[in-house]
């Protein structure tokens, strides 16, 4: 059933309501946070608590909501290991990666690479995060949320759309990075509070704890599954996650765009830490309800879950606030991945290879129309899309899987070695990125057949080995360029940021062992 049909006239007052506090947040931050470098990085000024929920709320999309009780609904809780797992690299995010990233004083990935290798290495870097913000980020959110709001308001595609590209874009070609994170985090805590009602109305259906895991499959709450299992086996979970983990949470440019902004080290990876524990949450409140679905209602397609649960058990003005949750996800992501995208074109495409010379007013202008620009396209490439939906974890995490190997392999090898030059790292690039895309072509499309590839997180794993190979065996052979400027120690970039705080290894710590915790409790003879 639409949601549309089930909404009262609360629904609604509760649905507008959300519209007009976000958009007025959003310009609000934007009247008050002007400047050239506002547009940005928020004038390098954020604090933790934005970083954190920013991040978070970048991360969390309508599709990812949906797909998580649809998941958890058809395999268990074995997918809470793509949450769960999280925090290790947003520690290494924090403690390895932003150390270098506030260093050189960089405002994208590709600068960055630009700082350890040279121009070649830096120009295909460019274009490859335009492809990846545009393809993960932009049309298929947008595609997926024009989808979901045209059930929520009985509207065609095409108007749903138009709509969301117009309320994401009004505050986010406005202010900037600041007008993002800002709303991003009051939409982060609308998502949580929201998730978590639904979580709460459809438990107690159940009843208990016990009742719940008395009704559920054998092995349906664990997070290790055999190596022959067919959907997740833990071989290709815990070989394979790292490379994705490694790529989305340490060199994705939507994602460390939020840390580049904050007003120094520590205030980055306090956020850092405060999205970690903020990664606690999903598996319980996104995926709990498609547990209680499996016991309430079994028999029913995976994708219908959480529309189940909606329809039949939240009280009049809750259905309002879950569409508000899921339009406040879609917009979060959405917003975020414009402000991504100009970023990187105005700053490492027109600045640097057409216009040198542009002054701060002129970046900020170009920005603003990039950012409309890219809207726009979206938008068409959202319209024009002619099937999405049935499997939409599978397909979002396997298009990460096989975007990530060749570029997690060169920021991995380009920090950690020094060794390693910038002919190599660029041919790295190149014929990783050629056979990674190709691989997971074949992959999607079954060829030669369908049991001759390996789960998608092997085949992930393989590639990013294959790729440090051949980035550490062309390193050994060829030279240094002239361009190339050797990172210092991170002892040594710890020591100039004055970062190192034993607080924020504290947080590190605790979030280490309320994990170790939580693996202990569902691996164990605690549940069934």
């Amino acid at each position: 059933m639409e949601i549309y049909h089930l909404l009262k006239p609360l629904d609604f007052v509760v649905i507008i309501s959300y519209l007009v506090a976000v958009v007025t947040i959003g310009m609000w931050v934007s009247y008050r946070r002007r400047g050239s470098e506002d547009l940005f990085l928020a004038g390098r000024s954020l604090g933790w608590f934005n970083v954190g929920l920013s991040i978070f709320g970048t991360n969390i999309g309508p599709a990812f909501l949906i797909a998580s009780c649809g998941k958890a609904y058809s395999t268990g809780m074995v997918t809470a290991n793509f949450e769960w797992l999280a925090w290790i690299f947003l520690l290494l995010l924090a403690m390895v990666f932003v150390p270098y990233y506030m260093n050189t004083k960089i405002a994208t990935m590709p600068q960055f690479i630009l700082k350890r290798f040279d121009r070649k290495c830096y120009e295909f870097l460019s274009w490859y995060a335009l492809f990846t913000t545009m393809i993960l980020w932009l049309g298929g959110t947008l595609y997926a949320g024009g989808v979901l709001l045209g059930q929520i308001m009985n509207w065609p595609l095409w108007l749903s759309v138009i709509f969301l590209s117009f309320i994401a874009t009004s505050f986010t070609v406005c202010g900037g990075l600041a007008a993002v994170v800002v709303t991003d985090s009051f939409q982060s805590i609308l998502m949580i509070i929201g998730a978590a009602m639904l979580t709460f109305f459809s438990f107690k259906h159940v009843g208990s704890v016990n009742t719940l895991v008395e009704q559920l499959p054998d092995g349906y709450l664990k997070l290790f599954r055999p190596a022959a299992d067919a959907e997740f086996p833990w071989p290709a979970m815990f070989l394979g996650y790292p490379v994705l983990g490694i790529w989305f949470w340490c060199t994705d440019q939507t994602i460390v765009q939020r840390v580049l902004g904050a007003r120094d080290i520590k205030q980055g990876q306090y956020g850092a830490a405060f999205a970690g524990f903020l990664k606690i949450l999903p598996p319980f409140i996104f995926m709990l309800p498609g547990l209680v679905c499996f016991v309430l209602h079994p028999g029913i397609k995976e994708d219908q879950a959480f529309m189940t649960m909606v329809t039949n058990y939240l009280p009049p003005g809750m259905v309002g606030l879950i569409a508000a949750v899921l339009i406040a996800a879609l917009i979060s992501t959405l917003d975020s991945g414009l402000n991504s995208f100009s970023t990187v074109f105005t700053l490492d495409i027109y600045v640097k290879k057409f216009k040198p010379e542009a002054t701060a007013d002129h970046i900020k202008m170009l920005g603003r129309i990039v950012t409309i620009l890219v809207a726009a396209f979206a938008a068409l490439c959202a319209i024009s899309m002619q099937t999405v939906g049935k499997g939409m974890f599978d397909l979002l995490q396997g298009i990460i899987a096989f975007v990530a190997p060749p570029m997690a392999a060169v920021f991995v090898m380009g920090v950690l070695w020094k060794r390693a030059t910038s002919n190599a790292a660029f041919w790295t690039l190149v014929i990783g990125t050629s056979a990674s895309l190709t691989v997971g072509l074949c992959y999607f499309k079954d060829w030669p057949s369908k049991v001759f590839w390996p789960h998608y997180l092997m085949m992930s794993f393989y590639l990013f080995v294959a790729c440090n190979l051949f980035m550490g065996c062309l390193s050994l052979i060829t030279s240094k360029s002239a361009d190339e400027e050797e990172l210092p120690t991170l002892r040594q970039t710890y020591i100039s940021q004055k970062g190192h705080s034993g607080l924020v290894w504290a947080l590190w710590g605790i979030l280490a062992i309320i994990m170790a915790v939580i693996y202990v409790v569902f691996n164990g003879d605690f549940l069934k």
